[in-house]
């Protein structure tokens, strides 16, 4: 008996070792994406969106820093439990729009340098990679 709960417990411990299937396996864990536009509009200003490590997302919006986690499985997206700064700054309102349809997101697509998120609505934000970013 204790041959089979070791051979279970092998196939479980194997089966977690298994390949990045949320947006940061294929985005590139530790890569940045800039924001190119949120809808029909341009972004102004320097907004980036980064996957440091599998299930969270990180980045620089308007007014600091945010953080957060996603689970879904490519192509889909689901961020949660995001985590900015106070309320504090001159840009809050586009800070508060940016992590707002940041939150309303729900699919994803990387094609080469360019990752789109797209809403229940049509809605889409374009990134593209950083330089130097893998």
């Amino acid at each position: 008996m204790p041959r089979l709960s070791l051979y279970i417990l092998s196939l479980f411990l194997l089966g977690q070792c298994g390949p990045d299937e949320t947006i940061s396996g294929y985005a590139g864990t530790g890569s940045r994406w800039d924001l190119v536009s949120l809808g029909e509009e341009a972004a102004s200003g320097t907004i980036t969106l980064e996957f440091p490590k599998t299930g969270r997302i990180a980045g620089t919006g308007p007014c600091g820093t945010y953080a957060g986690r996603q689970a879904a499985p490519y192509p889909w997206i689901e961020i949660r439990d995001l985590d900015a700064p106070p309320d504090d700054c001159a840009e809050i309102t586009q800070q508060q729009r940016y992590l707002e349809a940041l939150s309303a997101m729900t699919l994803s697509e990387v094609s080469g340098d360019a990752l789109i998120l797209t809403d229940e609505t049509g809605r889409e934000m374009i990134f593209q990679r950083a330089s130097g970013s893998p």
